[in-house]
């Protein structure tokens, strides 16, 4: 019978599920959205019941179109939008609220409290963290202390929290197991990167209950056993594990230092391979664990996160409604020669890295009366590749070198005329590979290293599909990212609180 690796991607703004056969190519894929959630200006949520419910719904859906049953499933793996975080009653699995995404800029304030104590480069050497809302802990303790009787039943032992792959495998598990990995946990600024364990001080300053959390487990092997409706006669391990930005690094093939990965989803994540040494970051990005195959031996990435990529095309979309599919962006901005200067700033959840701005906001800037359609779509374009262009900056800065290759993924890397700005604004060559499917396909890599149907040399090999290189002038280069810093800083802590009131 042909076996298979059930690929599980739970994203920002989607549920998907893909079947990979043993040479890890996919046969068969289901997508569902999901509602967001947007209770005030900057707040953002989903309902961990929708999550659920479409995920498994595209679940049984991959494994009918494939037309093959349960039983030829070897193993399921789940790659993750990481730092969004769901408590619930351990006994009734219900999650007493909804959980709270990791662009949701509600724990500003209480950031800025902890960073006035003078305590945010304390929490940097142990988790390679900036202090900043897009992270976890915040997050939990915001639901401990706001919703009625939380905390209370916290230090009684009955809740539990986790980001969306310790949900998943809890539902996957009938409630059996509580588990996270590596590169999940290293997301929640409670664990300490280095000595590898969730961090007392840690937990004493955000107020978390250490009976909460998951146990922490490598991104491969048997994590759990799935305790699906009709499956038991042969149910499958969950045995690759990870966050979907390490997932996708493992899936291009990035194993070496100084190899690099940026993917085009609903935000942008630009990770580099370190090694097995921790560096701190000087200008502005996050240290971070990558996959972790070998316990107790752990390897580290640079990354840096852009909140708002791909997203912003879903906002033209839903929003202002002047795109009908995302796709359509691209034979648009080809029908102008250029912005006419007007510039995209994003920043509808804050700044991410380099800047770490929690209170900017987005912002359109350089209208003039001819501004119109084809000019707003190609800023927002090309704002996806100048954000990159700033993280991959930094990166150039802590590295010593600019990037020579970055290989891509992501929805939004579809888009020629996208790569190839970003091939300009970089100066680099662009690979894209002939599989997009590289967050999904490095989780089931993941559970293909422990099921024994590859090893890390099978996995290197990876052609590129599409090479996209650099062919602007250096002088145009410059110009334009002049402009572009000068729209930043127009959006630039705009929503910052009024120290005077």
């Amino acid at each position: 019978m042909t076996e298979y690796i059930l690929a599980l991607d739970q994203g920002t703004t989607s549920s998907r599920a893909l079947l990979f056969n043993r040479e890890l190519q996919p046969v068969a894929a289901a997508q569902r959205e999901f509602p967001q959630i947007y209770p005030q200006p900057g707040w953002v949520e989903h309902d961990p019941e929708a999550l659920w419910q479409t995920q498994l719904a595209v679940l049984l859906e991959v494994v009918e179109r494939a037309g093959c049953g349960p039983a030829a499933v070897a193993a399921v793996a789940v790659a993750n939008q990481r730092e969004t975080v769901v408590v619930w009653d351990r006994r009734t699995g219900q999650p007493v609220h909804n959980a709270i995404v990791w662009q949701c800029r509600r724990t500003a304030a209480r950031c800025d409290e902890l960073r006035r104590r003078g305590l945010a480069e304390r929490i940097r050497e142990k988790t390679g963290l900036v202090l900043d809302a897009y992270f976890s802990a915040t997050k939990i303790q915001w639901i401990l202390d706001r919703v009625p009787g939380a905390r209370a039943a916290a230090r009684r032992g009955d809740l539990l929290c986790g980001t969306i792959d310790a949900w998943l495998v809890w539902k996957l598990s009938g409630g059996r197991r509580h588990v996270t990995d590596y590169t999940n946990a290293a997301r929640t600024l409670l664990f300490d990167i280095r000595a590898l364990r969730w961090d007392e001080e840690l937990l004493d300053l955000f107020d978390v209950p250490a009976a909460m959390l998951p146990e922490v487990v490598p991104s491969t092997g048997a994590a759990a056993v799935c305790a699906l409706p009709g499956w038991h006669l042969r149910p499958p391990p969950v045995a690759g594990l990870a966050g979907d930005q390490q997932a996708a690094l493992f899936g291009q093939g990035c194993f070496e230092p100084g190899q690099a990965k940026n993917t085009y989803g609903t935000g942008c994540f630009l990770l580099m391979n370190g090694g097995e040494r921790f560096v701190a970051s000087r200008h502005g990005l996050l240290t971070t664990l990558t996959a972790q195959t070998r316990p107790g031996a752990p390897s580290y990435a640079l990354e840096g996160s852009v909140f708002i990529g791909g997203a912003v095309l879903q906002w033209l979309r839903d929003e202002l409604k002047i795109l009908t599919h995302p796709a359509d962006s691209e034979p648009i901005a080809r029908s102008i020669r250029d912005t006419g200067g007007v510039y995209f700033v994003p920043a509808f959840a804050g700044l991410g890295a380099p800047h770490w701005d929690m209170y900017a906001r987005g912002a359109l800037v350089g209208l003039t009366r001819g501004t119109g359609r084809a000019q707003i779509v190609r800023a927002a374009l090309e704002a996806i590749a100048y954000q990159s262009a700033d993280v991959a900056a930094a990166m150039a800065a802590d590295g010593g070198r600019p990037l020579a290759v970055l290989r891509v993924d992501g929805g939004a890397a579809a888009n020629d005329f996208l790569m190839q700005f970003q091939a300009d604004l970089l100066d680099c060559r662009i690979e894209r590979p002939a599989c997009m499917e590289t967050t999904a396909r490095g989780a089931a890599a993941l559970a293909a290293l422990a099921l024994g149907w590859h090893t890390p040399a099978s996995l290197a090999a990876r052609p590129a599909e599409i090479t996209f290189a650099p062919a602007l002038p250096s002088e145009d280069r410059q110009r334009l990212l002049a402009g572009w810093r000068k729209a930043v800083a127009r959006a630039a802590r705009w929503a910052e609180p009024d120290r005077a009131e």
